[in-house]
């Protein structure tokens, strides 16, 4: 049944964790007159390993009107200004590279000269071409400054956070059940079907029924109601993400706290280290193919320091790819049931909150029906499978020899076309940005990304010896850039007293 506005009159959600409760959350602002269900199992722990966003969470708080000063302080949480890769690349000067978030004064002033210079270095000038030079949140991250800028400074910046993912989830039920969201605790015993193939009911283990219009399947990696039940099919992504576990401790966190991820690259994966307000959230994501979960925990250790067997690590596994259809019949897969790429650019909570948002958008100007349907799973797919090249480059083009799973990573060539097409751009091109806009190359990723990863490592020809090319105008434009970025970090309060306000 639906209401007069084409929204079902009742919605029932499985599962709970941060993708149920955002789910409810941004239904419950967005279709007031219907009646919301979320049921979820008491036996079902959420993961708080420690965990990073992009600024589509601060997209998602506006939606739901929740302000940083309300919901971080409760879930340890702290600004992120980016990434910080480290040791994923052995070429000499580009042996670390931070990836920023977007500034309003990246493409009015610093994009453009860096492109410049990456032009003049791809054909064997040398300029400075590394990413760190040319952005202002790379400053800001490098002199622990938060991403708030004074009211005077008229740029936008965008940001994103660091939290404890268990008490986010906390804090979102409890804004959820604030907005009239019913909060069932049950496990699911079986998913009653009609003969046309839609959802009806979930039956719990009490056998008592939850019957609704619409259901949303955020059962995680489990994916009760899209895979198990209506049997959607499932892509995996290991022929080009082979990492498919993941070993976490916490450490103690530092006086000063970083405003940024940092990503190491380690002898068969990469370690992650998300800066919380208490403690640091650590893990080693790696590929069982290549080492054990006992090798992965020691090299986790000795990566740490924290060689006393008392602090506990914990040990995950991780399927890596995504559904057919992430919206199929009278049912949305939102989080985990819809799929997964690995955490190397926090992108999980991006990928659901654009799922819930688009759906409710096509749902509603289908008048409640399934009309958009396929365009909207052709959109989610391409999303997924855009995160998952931008993922996938960081192995391709990494220059490391020191172990197999590096080896194998660079020598794969079961790429997608247009990852393939990107790396010729990239290599050929005398316009890499203008004909990434050309060929329609941006949809998840943004040309400053994409070079940012590949000045990053260093993917460059082999330098032009000529010494009698004058640099002196090259060294001008550098130090008016520094400068110009100088001035506008004069702006911007320590993260650590940022949090304090």
């Amino acid at each position: 049944m639906l209401n007069n506005d084409g929204t079902p009159t009742k919605v029932l959600i499985v599962g709970g964790g941060t993708a149920g409760w955002m789910a409810a959350n941004l239904l419950a602002c967005k279709w007031q007159d219907t009646e919301i269900c979320l049921v979820e199992s008491k036996e079902i722990g959420i993961i708080g390993v420690g965990e990073g966003s992009t600024p589509h969470l601060k997209l998602f708080f506006d939606a739901i009107g929740v302000a940083d000063s309300e919901w971080m302080p409760r879930c340890n949480a702290t600004y992120k200004n980016g990434i910080t890769f480290d040791k994923w690349s052995t070429k000499p000067g580009f042996e670390s590279y931070f990836h920023p978030f977007a500034a309003q004064t990246d493409d009015i002033f610093t994009v453009p000269l860096f492109y410049k210079n990456i032009q003049a270095r791809m054909q064997g000038y040398s300029v400075n071409a590394h990413p760190d030079r040319y952005f202002l949140e790379t400053y800001l991250s490098s002199n622990n400054l938060g991403p708030l800028p004074a009211e005077s400074f008229p740029f936008g910046i965008a940001y994103g956070y660091h939290f404890d993912s268990a008490l986010l989830g906390q804090f979102l039920a409890e804004k959820a059940q604030n907005l009239g969201i019913k909060r069932i605790y049950g496990n699911v015993a079986d998913v009653l079907v009609t003969n046309d193939g839609n959802l009806s009911a979930v039956k719990l283990s009490d056998d008592s029924q939850l019957e609704a219009d619409f259901f949303v399947d955020c059962s995680g990696f489990n994916a009760l109601l899209m895979q198990k039940t209506l049997k959607v099919s499932y892509i995996s992504f290991k022929d080009n993400l082979v990492n498919d576990a993941a070993v976490v401790m916490a450490s103690e966190i530092s006086k000063n706290l970083p405003p940024e991820t940092k990503a190491t690259a380690l002898s068969n994966g990469w370690a992650w280290q998300i800066p919380l307000r208490n403690r640091f959230g650590n893990g080693y994501v790696y590929s069982s193919d290549y080492i054990d979960s006992h090798q992965a925990e020691t090299e986790l250790r000795q990566h740490l320091g924290l060689l006393d067997p008392s602090v506990e690590a914990r040990h995950l596994k991780m399927k890596v790819g995504r559904v057919e259809k992430h919206w199929h019949k009278n049912c949305l897969a939102v989080g985990l049931s819809q799929g997964f790429i690995e955490p190397l650019e926090a992108t999980a909570l991006a990928l659901s909150f654009n799922t819930i948002t688009q759906f409710m958008q096509c749902f509603q100007e289908g008048k409640g029906t399934n009309l958009y349907e396929d365009a909207f799973n052709k959109d989610i797919n391409s999303r997924f499978d855009g995160v998952r090249d931008y993922i996938v480059c960081h192995y391709k083009v990494n220059q490391r020899t020191d172990s197999a799973y590096w080896r194998d990573n660079a020598a794969n060539n079961n790429l997608s076309e247009t990852l393939k097409k990107i790396l010729t751009l990239w290599h050929n091109s005398q316009d890499f940005a203008g004909e990434m806009h050309k060929y329609k190359l941006t949809a998840s990723y943004q040309a400053k990304s994409w070079a940012c990863l590949l000045a990053g490592y260093g993917t460059f020809p082999q330098l032009n010896q000529d010494s009698s090319i004058d640099y002196s105008a090259h060294q001008l434009e550098i130090d008016g850039l520094n400068d110009f970025i100088r001035r506008c970090g004069l702006n911007f309060k320590n993260h650590n007293e940022l949090l304090t306000l």
